[in-house]
């Protein structure tokens, strides 16, 4: 079967840290309200995986959307479902673990 994942554009998030200060991006978290609460990626607003559908025109001024989750899964769901809506994505590979991990601002 073919995994749609190995398609979808994938950075660090030390590299989604630099970019989204430096341009005209999105930055989203597609974790529930009660993991998004607990703790969050600095920056990152919180649309739910299930309600992302209903924010795609809202996406299209931005030059790029970065998407982050817990761990990726969800975060390249929601990126591939962008990237075929025409909108220029890319998942933050480890999600939030991984922006922990990396040192990087968290709220």
């Amino acid at each position: 079967m073919f995994n749609l994942f190995h398609k979808i554009p994938s950075v660090s998030p030390r590299e989604a840290a630099e970019k989204i200060s430096e341009s005209n991006s999105g930055f989203i978290d597609v974790r529930t309200r009660e993991e998004y609460d607990t703790a969050h990626a600095s920056g990152a607003i919180n649309i739910p995986l299930g309600e992302l559908q209903g924010h795609i025109d809202s996406f299209r001024k931005f030059d790029m959307v970065y998407v982050i989750c817990a761990t990726g899964g969800r975060s390249g769901r929601a990126a591939a479902h962008l990237l075929g809506e025409g909108i220029n994505a890319v998942n933050v590979s480890g999600g939030t673990s991984a922006w922990r991990e990396e040192g990087l601002l968290m709220e």
